[in-house]
């Protein structure tokens, strides 16, 4: 088998004191912690489409960085993509990847030569997940890059355009279930408008359902039994994407009857570029019980676009973290880093510094999260500022036992209610997050 990075060797857990810059400081994936192996926690996997064929283009400027693994044909160059990726896998000890369709195989002229490209390169990826033991953790289908998706794919105005996403759509199915993927993801990539002067909002959305049922009636007829997801996206590439953010997406699904079906894939970056918190979306994911996969990345709070950099923040991992415990931990999901280097990182070694650095910080995050919920004051702080709704007029509101008329009396009988509140003390809660995370 080629090697594509010679340079590079695999990279093991070392500890926080060590010098090599090819060793994971605090990713140890055998580890028990919390009752589970860092491994099982974090469930780590590769983007295909940033790791293997971002290049470092930009609005102003082409690549700068070769993907071509030394190909020259276009299949030559999906199966050395295939290949460097399985090596990546293997050095850096992650278990999964996830890719597009057109990630793995270049499009054709036509969609039968598409197709066809697909079904040359899905047995070649399957023997090198048998050989090297790994997994896929979701696939998805591209149905934004093409111009014939350049008003949208099921919110398109055209049935012929809404017909060739449901084919290809179709297609990446079929291809996930023969490579046993955990998970399917929608992303609305032009799924939204750019004016409402030329926009039929109600029809668009209504497709889109559509498009969906379709999509997981057939992604079951075929025997997918793992998890189907939405990512969330406010804006970019138009305007105002109908996937909002998670409390979109779920009003959507609820007014269709989709919310049985589906769960979130939230990532990171997405979330600020709706104007909240990567903890907001995961809370929101996981209290209607949608939680179900990442895309870990993190956004620059001084740019208004998704530049989905390599998460090495590490109060927003240890966030990220405490909500995931929180929710059971990922079944089908897990941390796919939706991540690329930076356009001047343009070396093959540049690719391991940045997993490493995301490893890391994520690994981070979870020793942390899992030492505030031992510690317990930040969850009794909590269960304690609403202790009120356990007796009294709080229980009788929460058992629906309180009518208008008996909190009117209440409040009449009560008077001003000043005296009963006590502090919030975010700063006093803040503290002793830093207490827990870098105690000594």
């Amino acid at each position: 088998m080629k090697d594509f990075f010679p340079s590079v060797p695999v990279v093991r857990y070392e500890g926080p004191k060590s010098g090599n810059p090819f060793s994971f400081r605090y990713y140890n994936p055998e580890e028990n912690i919390g009752g589970k192996s860092m491994r099982e926690h974090l469930r780590f996997a590769v983007s295909y489409w940033h790791t293997l064929c971002g290049e470092g283009t930009d609005m102003f400027g082409s690549g700068t960085a070769d993907k071509s693994f030394g190909g020259t044909a276009p299949m030559e160059v999906a199966r050395n993509k295939a290949l460097a990726c399985f090596e990546i896998l293997d050095k850096l000890s992650i278990d999964y990847f996830c890719f597009h369709d057109r990630d793995i195989a270049p499009e054709g002229e036509t969609l039968s030569e598409t197709n066809a490209r697909l079904d040359e390169i899905v047995p070649f990826i399957q023997d090198l997940m048998k050989k090297g033991n790994k997994k896929l953790l979701w696939g998805t289908a591209n149905c934004f890059s093409n111009p014939r998706y350049m008003h949208g794919a099921g919110t398109a105005c055209n049935p012929e355009v809404f017909a060739f996403a449901a084919a290809q759509i179709k297609k990446a199915l079929e291809i996930t279930v023969k490579l046993g993927g955990e998970g399917y993801v929608f992303w609305g990539g032009r799924e939204g408008y750019e004016t409402l002067l030329n926009t039929d909002m109600e029809l668009e959305l209504d497709n889109l359902a559509r498009l969906l049922r379709l999509a997981v009636d057939y992604g079951r007829s075929i025997g997918f039994k793992g998890f189907y997801y939405i990512e969330p996206k406010p804006k970019e590439p138009t305007k105002h994407q109908y996937d909002f953010d998670v409390a979109s997406v779920l009003a959507f699904l609820r007014r269709y009857g989709l919310e049985k079906d589906f769960k979130m894939n939230v990532e990171a970056n997405h979330a600020t570029l709706a104007q909240h918190s990567f903890q907001h979306e995961l809370r929101m994911a996981r209290i209607n019980g949608a939680f179900g996969s990442i895309d870990a990345n993190q956004g620059d709070m001084l740019l208004g676009w998704d530049t989905d950099q390599f998460p090495t923040n590490v109060y927003e991992t240890t966030l990220c973290m405490l909500e995931v415990l929180k929710a059971g931990g990922f079944t089908h999901g897990g941390l796919n880093f939706d991540a690329k280097a930076r356009r001047g990182s343009f070396t093959h070694e540049d690719i391991f510094h940045a997993y490493i650095a995301g490893m890391d910080a994520f690994a981070l995050g979870l020793r942390f999260a899992v030492r505030i919920i031992e510690d317990g004051r930040l969850d009794e702080f909590v269960e304690k500022r609403y202790s009120g709704y356990k007796n009294g007029i709080g229980a009788d509101i929460i058992s629906g036992k309180a009518t208008m008329a008996d909190l009117e009396a209440y409040a009449l009988n009560k008077g001003d209610v000043l005296d009963c509140l006590e502090s919030g003390r975010q700063e006093y809660l803040e503290n002793l997050i830093n207490n827990l995370m870098f105690e000594l």
